[in-house]
Formats: structure tokens, sequence, C-alpha cells
């Protein structure tokens, strides 16, 4: 391991680590030769029936294995010591694919612990990146309780999914090249689930653009945590419940959440499914439900920009067999 390497290894893992910019930039240099810089596409919202007003979208859900996920997944396995038992995660589908995937290209095992709600076109991607996949229970928290279980009795390392520093700040490198290849943007808008996403690009920008973050009604972790001050049990179902419905967010990413989000949307599943319809339709973009949530919150009107608004979504997921080439 290069002496780089050693020396963010070991400033990530101090006690009192911070989601700084500093260290998303040092974690980004770790990981740029295993992720890939994904590309932006302009657009116009008359093109999708609404007022006119350019919009950005990151087009995160063409990153290795499918989503975002593959940077937290990178950064966990190269910053932390890994044990000769390999890596074991729980997850929706996409961070599991993630972590099978950065397992896979480190030569590292990896079992992957998933719920029975985790779409087929994420479960594949798993076993095609030859982890060993394990069903448990039907919603994450079940997965996690399991994953835990194994990590207690083979001593594998844990690679969590959103609340671990690492997971952060590898996820924060969007924010980076986001601000690096469009600079300028007021507003950008970021499905949450656990949370790992939006704190690590809210920490990035702290506090220079607007983050908004979108949820399914069904799944208001982040909603219900900024309401109690603290995170907390939420519900979690609803169409994107494989990728942004756990119990509640992570106790990393909550202070950084209410310091620099601005606001939380709510989105309705039907929302979610014309927008994943829209993406397709006008920008032949393919995008999960989590995926095309941020999108959901423009499209739907529950987040109205303001006139030369200068707009960015990020369309973060991709593994979905909601579309198929049969001609």
């Amino acid at each position: 391991m290069s002496t780089l390497r050693c020396a963010i290894r070991d400033g990530i893992m101090t006690a009192t680590m911070d989601i700084t910019r500093e260290r998303i930039a040092a974690t980004e240099a770790v990981i740029r030769p295993h992720i890939r810089r994904t590309p932006l596409v302009q657009a116009d919202l008359v093109d999708f029936g609404l007022p006119a007003l350019p919009v950005t979208f990151k087009l995160e859900m063409l990153q290795h294995s499918g989503s975002f996920k593959a940077r937290g997944a990178f950064a966990n396995l190269l910053l932390r010591q890994v044990p000769q038992a390999g890596v074991v995660a729980a997850s929706g589908g996409n961070h599991g694919a993630a972590v099978a995937y950065a397992a896979q290209r480190l030569g590292i095992p990896a079992t992957i612990f998933v719920p029975d709600i985790t779409s087929p076109a994420k479960a594949e991607r798993i076993r095609g990146y030859g982890a060993k996949l394990v069903i448990a229970g039907s919603r994450y928290a079940d997965a996690l309780a399991a994953s835990e279980a194994h990590v207690a009795q083979t001593g594998a390392l844990a690679v969590h999914a959103y609340d671990q520093a690492e997971t952060l700040l590898g996820q924060g490198s969007v924010g980076l090249e986001l601000e690096q290849d469009a600079p300028g943007i007021d507003t950008l808008l970021v499905a949450v689930g656990g949370g790992g996403l939006i704190g690590g690009i809210a920490a990035w920008f702290s506090g220079r653009t607007r983050i908004v973050a979108v949820e399914p009604e069904q799944s208001p972790t982040l909603h219900a945590a900024l309401a109690a001050g603290a995170p907390v049990d939420a519900p979690a179902g609803g169409l994107a419940a494989d990728s942004l419905a756990p119990k509640r967010v992570g106790e990393l990413m909550f202070p950084i959440a209410r310091a620099h989000v601005e606001r939380v949307v709510l989105v309705s599943d039907e929302a979610i499914r014309q927008a994943q319809a829209a993406l397709w339709s006008s920008l032949r973009l393919v995008a999960e439900p989590g995926g095309a949530a941020a999108f959901a919150a423009l499209l739907s009107g529950r987040y109205r920009p303001s006139p030369g608004e200068r707009i960015a979504v990020l369309v973060c997921g991709a593994n979905t067999t909601a579309v198929t080439f049969d001609s």
C-alpha cells in the first residue's frame, strides 16, 4: 500500500474524523483509478412539459455496478484493513452489487445479505460479480442484522451502506466531480435512503450550493429525522423500497444534513414512475425507481425552481428490469 494511501487511511480512522472537503478530495484521489467520472447531460425542462429552464443531469447510473455506490465501496476496501475472511455487506441491492464488484476487482471474497424485496436485476448483478448472495428477511434492517451476525462469526469486514465514514467520503466525490464539471449550480436535487450519498455531497458543498433531499412518501427517513431532531425509525415501503427505505438515516450523515440540506421534498410512487418514463422517453436514460426519485420532485412540481435558477439533478441508479429489448 502506498505511503499516501496509508496516511489517508490512518487519518480517516481517527476517532475525531470529520467528513470534510479535504478528506473527500484525498479519498477521491485514491479511488479515482477504480471509478468512472460520470458524464453530464444538459436538457431543458420544456422537453418534459414544464416551463422552460435548463437542467443538468449527473448520470451516476453509468457508474460501475449501475449506481453511485461503487465510490463508497472502493473507499472502504482501499482505505480499511481487509481481513482474510473478506468483506460482508447488507444491502437493498445497489450497495451489495457495488461491494461485490469492488471485491471482485481487488481479489477479495465477499458475502452480501439482501432482503427478499431486492429486485432480480440487483440480485443477478451481485451473483454475477462472484459474491455469495444470502437472502435474509423482508427489509433492509433484516439483512443488516443477519450480516452483523455473520461478521461476529467470521471476522469479516463489515462495509456499511451509509453509516460508515469511508462510505460518505467516497460518495462525496460525486459532489467534487459535479462542482468541477458544472460550476455555478444553484440547486442540486438528491434522492435519500440511508443518507450516505447526500451526506457526502452536502459535506463537499458545505452550504455553497443549495441541496434538496428527495424521498418517497412511504419512506420519509430524513424527513422524520429532521422533524425529531435525531435519526428515528420511519416507514419503509413503496416503489423504491429496495434502495430508499432503511429504517432510519445514518448517525454520521445526520449532523451534515441538518447543517447543509435546505429541505426535504416527498414524492409519490406515481411521481417516481412518471419520472422513470419521462427520462426514458425524452433522454433515453434508464433509471431505477430510486434513481429517478430526485427528478420526480421537479416533474411533479413538489420542487418548483425560481426563474433563472441553475438546477442539477442526480440520476443515481439504473439497476432495473423495467426496460426490455425484445427487438
